[in-house]
């Protein structure tokens, strides 16, 4: 029996993008001034959000689509929605 990594399992997961992004932060000062943890950034596990300098950036082309962030803001300041049909995640199975 075979084992593989993270890495490889990863690369059995592509990714269509729309070119517009499923994942909206609402207020942006929000991020700024109530939240100094800024927890999307931590249990995030495609590393979506990525705080810089002063806003939240967000990567949404690499979303896992797992709903974690609508669930997991404390402030509830981040709007998930599900990509258009025929877009986002796309898993293969090896």
């Amino acid at each position: 029996m075979s084992t593989s990594t993270i890495e490889e399992k990863q690369y059995l997961t592509r990714f269509k993008a729309d070119t517009k992004s499923h994942l909206t932060i609402v207020n942006h000062e929000v991020c700024q001034n109530n939240c100094p943890e800024k927890f999307c950034t931590i249990f995030c596990p495609a590393e979506v959000y990525k705080w810089e300098g002063t806003r939240m950036q967000v990567g949404y082309e690499g979303c896992h689509e797992c709903g974690s962030c609508r669930i997991g803001c404390p402030q509830q300041n981040i709007k998930w929605e599900y990509p258009k049909g025929g877009h986002g995640i796309v898993f293969r199975l090896a």
